[in-house]
């Protein structure tokens, strides 16, 4: 598991890629994206309301950390329980599950063509970085920044980022969550 020192917090605030305050303007650029991961509720939501079904999305069931009744999970994209993968992550974390799950979705996602779900107990905010490190290079990872709008990054102009990022991470084992 990996735990981010609340001091490096910090250097999460700069959005990744490039920031759209209004989802509408990220639309053509999403449109045209032949690999889509969506990151975060309202992300998620938003692309849902727009008939744009990413292939990976992840949600916590959390906006800005309040409670959020979530029907992403009821749309038929994802009636089938293959299609819907459950994971931990408590916050300032990425566990080894969440790692292994994104990884898990990649795989289905490449491979069997099939839209995945990832709908975690806890945190999915930092999972973005997972998903740069993993996802194909032509994958499009789009996740909201708080009271700012929407970030659109192509993974191949971040991946180094967003190994550095990784390195701020304390690694623990054997911890309880």
């Amino acid at each position: 598991m990996l735990i981010l020192d609340e001091t490096d917090r910090n250097k999460f605030k700069k959005p990744l890629g490039k920031l759209y305050p209004f989802f509408e303007d990220a639309l053509p650029e999403i449109i045209s994206s032949k690999f889509l991961i969506s990151v975060g509720d309202e992300t998620t939501n938003n692309l849902h309301s727009k008939n744009i079904y990413p292939n990976i999305s992840i949600i916590d069931n959390l906006i800005q950390r309040k409670i959020h009744n979530n029907k992403i999970i009821h749309n038929n994209e994802f009636n089938h329980n293959e299609n819907v993968l459950f994971t931990k992550n408590p916050p300032g974390t990425i566990t080894d599950e969440l790692w292994e799950t994104i990884d898990l979705a990649i795989k289905k996602a490449t491979n069997d063509d099939v839209k995945q779900l990832i709908v975690v107990e806890g945190e999915e905010d930092l999972a973005v970085l997972p998903c740069i490190v993993m996802a194909p290079d032509n994958a499009v990872v789009l996740y909201g920044q708080p009271n700012e709008g929407l970030v659109f990054l192509n993974v191949f102009e971040v991946k180094k980022r967003a190994n550095e990022l990784l390195k701020l991470f304390k690694k623990v084992d054997n911890w309880n969550y």
